[in-house]
């Protein structure tokens, strides 16, 4: 008889844990699209992947440098809307915010690297098949980890945001903190920093080449006469006539 009370008290307790957990998941979620939801309306300052950048200069290098600056869409040149969509995201406008046969097919990469670097001992170079709505959603709230949990949250932000905002609302805070090189946020200080001039007056070409860095922005920072760079810059430039603009 004792026995069995324990087996039911231990139970009672395991469900009771696992109805917390639950609780606590849906919670967070919760928390998430509330967040998402008042994008509608309110500009967001910085992002977790911004203040984590923050946090890091301060660290190794006991300064600051940091630039960015929100602009309106309306002052940001639609060239560089065209480059990113064109280098990052061809089908931005009309998918829900997650290709996933883009997630298989990088998958596939990932492994066929893994397998490569067991056999010459090199780290394996990680490619993604994140569309803008999912790098938005990972910049925004979540760390730069690598894991299974992390990624699962990532999708359900994306489909928060596709569902909350517009696909313009999207890209035009996308554009306003992706990185663009070490302490450089945004196309407005992206602009000022390479080229002296406001996003607004980007060319077609400097767009491009923006658009090129974002894969590696710190590493095209240091190199800006990157062979890569200005051939990949051309190929974009020939592209961006085909993007299509939500």
């Amino acid at each position: 008889m004792g026995l069995d009370v324990k087996r039911l008290t231990g139970w009672h307790a395991w469900r009771r844990f696992v109805l917390l957990l639950l609780l606590a998941g849906v919670g967070l979620q919760l928390y998430f699209l509330a967040r998402v939801f008042m994008l509608r309306y309110v500009d967001p300052g910085s992002t977790a992947f911004e203040r984590s950048q923050i946090t890091q200069l301060l660290h190794n290098e006991q300064s600051l440098r940091w630039r960015q600056e929100w602009m309106p869409a309306s002052r940001i040149n639609t060239s560089l809307s065209r480059a990113v969509i064109a280098s990052e995201d061809d089908v931005f406008a009309s998918h829900d915010g997650v290709q996933w046969q883009a997630i298989e097919k990088a998958w596939q990469r990932n492994e066929k690297a893994q397998s490569r670097s067991t056999t010459n001992g090199k780290a394996p170079k990680v490619v993604g098949g994140s569309t803008i709505t999912q790098q938005l959603a990972k910049n925004l709230f979540l760390s730069g980890e690598r894991n299974f949990l992390r990624k699962g949250q990532e999708l359900l932000i994306t489909l928060a945001l596709e569902s909350c905002l517009s696909k313009q609302r999207i890209l035009e805070i996308y554009l306003n903190h992706v990185e663009w090189g070490k302490g450089v946020f945004g196309a407005e200080a992206a602009a000022r920093h390479y080229f002296s001039k406001p996003a607004a007056q980007l060319s077609a070409w400097e767009s491009a080449r923006l658009a090129v860095m974002l894969p590696r922005p710190k590493y095209f920072e240091k190199l800006p006469q990157s062979p890569y760079l200005m051939d990949r810059s051309q190929v974009i430039l020939g592209r961006m006539g085909a993007a299509v603009l939500p």
